[in-house]
């Protein structure tokens, strides 16, 4: 009977412990700032029309979702955030493998929770190396292109912004199960004794 019993919890505590970072909302975030390789004068937004000018590495999301809210002043990059928090990148020209191609995005602290994850979803648009993906305090990423080798010198890839862990469903599940468990057989042993 303890055998059961603690099958159960170690179930239950398993359980407990698998979760996932649930996509973030980027609907209330007011701005956007961003820098490229350290510049800010190096990257430009839609909100500046895409022109460098005082500022312009700061925008708003794109409300139609048509289009990107970043590109590098050499156009060889393009960002698109959407709402969900679901960032695309997109390679323009072709890049030279051996460059440094360093961003930063800070969403500012209209954020509605902290970022907790950034991961890839899809890099079917790279035919080697890896996409660095960091987290910046509670409200910003570092994104490193350097090394990246794009299909045919173009493609696209995209990664998300989570925030924290969200339980998975069969969580509180197994947890009552547990405790019915235990429920059980502490009714079977009192009713033994």
């Amino acid at each position: 009977m303890k055998t059961i019993i603690l099958k159960t919890l170690v179930l239950a505590t398993l359980a407990a412990g698998q979760a996932y970072a649930a996509p973030i909302s980027l609907d209330n975030t007011a701005s956007i700032t961003a820098t490229y390789n350290g510049k800010a004068e190096d990257v430009v937004g839609l909100d500046h029309d895409f022109q460098v000018e005082a500022g312009s590495n700061t925008t708003t999301l794109d409300p139609t979702n048509a289009g990107v809210e970043f590109l590098t002043a050499d156009a060889l990059f393009g960002f698109d955030f959407s709402t969900t928090g679901l960032l695309t990148v997109y390679n323009n020209l072709p890049a030279a493998s051996n460059a440094d191609y360093r961003l930063t995005f800070d969403f500012g602290s209209g954020l509605a929770a902290p970022i907790t994850s950034f991961t890839l979803v899809d890099g079917s648009g790279l035919v080697s190396g890896m996409p660095g993906l960091t987290i910046l305090g509670d409200h910003g990423i570092g994104l490193d292109l350097s090394g990246l080798v794009w299909t045919d010198g173009f493609g696209q890839f995209s990664a998300r912004l989570g925030t924290a862990d969200v339980p998975e469903p069969a969580t509180a599940a197994l947890v009552l199960a547990g405790a019915a468990g235990l429920a059980t057989a502490r009714r079977k042993r009192t009713s033994r004794a």
